[in-house]
């Protein structure tokens, strides 16, 4: 049986020209139909935990936050792991982050694992330095007449994986 997750994220329809065969040879969540995203959350509730109250409580805290221009200019690193294109700005997705944190605060996101927040659209994930240091070189050859990426996200999705492929669960508007 398949291991039941959810997430809160950001879609970046934007970024799909660039990152999507990147992200289809490196990030295995790609394989898994996770489209080019920010994440907010995860992991979240899982998904058959996920009632009424709660989807009013998500639509709640959305609905408290405007719409987000922003841009992805500047490929970066995670250490020896992950390769990742940076939003600017990216406090408004730091403060969507704590604002749902703050209402499930059961669910700190990536499970605690990090203490600081950083905003990213991942690209790749990778066993080793030497492996994230070829193809952040590619990326770069790659994306050097595509960025930077002008963005809006005026939604965030709730995705859920019941069944081993992620789909969009529920969409929630940011702003009133």
């Amino acid at each position: 049986m398949p291991k039941t997750e959810s997430a809160l994220v950001v879609l970046v329809p934007e970024a799909e020209p660039l990152v999507q065969p990147f992200r289809q040879r490196y990030d295995p969540s790609a394989a898994l139909g996770v489209p080019a995203h920010i994440t907010l959350l995860y992991p979240f509730i899982e998904p058959e935990e996920i009632g009424a109250d709660a989807l009013d409580a998500i639509a709640e805290c959305f609905s408290g936050f405007a719409p987000i221009a922003f841009s992805l200019a500047e490929a970066r690193r995670f250490p020896a792991e992950t390769l990742y294109l940076a939003p600017a700005p990216d406090e408004p997705f730091r403060k969507l982050t704590m604002a749902i944190w703050d209402r499930f605060p059961e669910t700190p996101p990536y499970g605690g694992a990090w203490r600081d927040i950083v905003p990213h659209l991942s690209v790749g994930r990778f066993a080793n330095a030497e492996e994230l240091e070829r193809v952040a070189d590619e990326f770069t050859r790659v994306a050097r007449t595509a960025l930077p990426i002008r963005a809006h996200a005026s939604t965030a999705v709730l995705l859920v994986n019941t069944t081993g492929r992620w789909v969009i669960g529920t969409t929630f508007k940011l702003g009133t």
